[in-house]
């Protein structure tokens, strides 16, 4: 695919807009109306007790609060892993010493160009959080099996959140495997 043409239709801090015409060589084409965004970096924060911490504010688009892992956008300049320090900071207070990648994924390619990054973030120290203006923060602490009810029951909404534990649950579970019965 050969992109032909893009116009941008709308502009703001956080994405664009664009509507995009993209032509194959046999002259298949695509137009599309494309969110065209940074993207984000996801903090999963878990402390030597191996609960993770989840952060509580009203997201506008689901006209709900949510509790979701903290997440922000990778601003100008940034990697998402840069990115991610700053935020979990910001939104928590929260400093960690080790980090790994655990995914990174499109959240909905369809439209949007947004790719996410979810870090585990460990070895946590805490501090005072630093909310943007716009944004009132709760946190609070849960232990894996409360937050594996909550996916299980439709009270965890949050694909980034259901993503991350999964893909963690998964692969904490592949580096410490239980003992085999004596």
């Amino acid at each position: 695919m050969r992109l032909i043409r893009s116009r941008e239709r709308y502009c703001c801090d956080i994405f664009r807009v664009t509507e995009d015409l993209a032509v194959d060589p046999d002259g298949f084409r695509i137009e599309r109306a494309i969110v065209v965004h940074r993207g984000s970096a996801v903090m999963m924060p878990v402390d030597e007790k191996g609960r993770i911490l989840l952060v509580r504010q009203y997201r506008l688009p689901a006209r709900s609060k949510l509790w979701e892992l903290p997440a922000g956008r990778v601003d100008p300049g940034e990697t998402p892993l840069k990115a991610a320090r700053r935020e979990l900071e910001e939104e928590t207070g929260y400093r960690a010493r080790i980090w790994r990648k655990l995914a990174s994924f499109y959240v909905s390619p369809g439209y949007v160009s947004e790719r996410m990054t979810i870090y585990v973030a460990t070895g946590l120290k805490a501090g005072d959080a630093r909310p943007m203006p716009d944004e009132r923060i709760e946190s609070r602490w849960f232990t894996p099996a409360e937050l594996e009810r909550m996916i299980l029951s439709g009270r965890m909404i949050d694909a980034k959140t259901i993503a991350g534990f999964l893909l963690w649950r998964r692969s904490f579970k592949k580096s410490n495997p239980k003992p085999k019965p004596r």
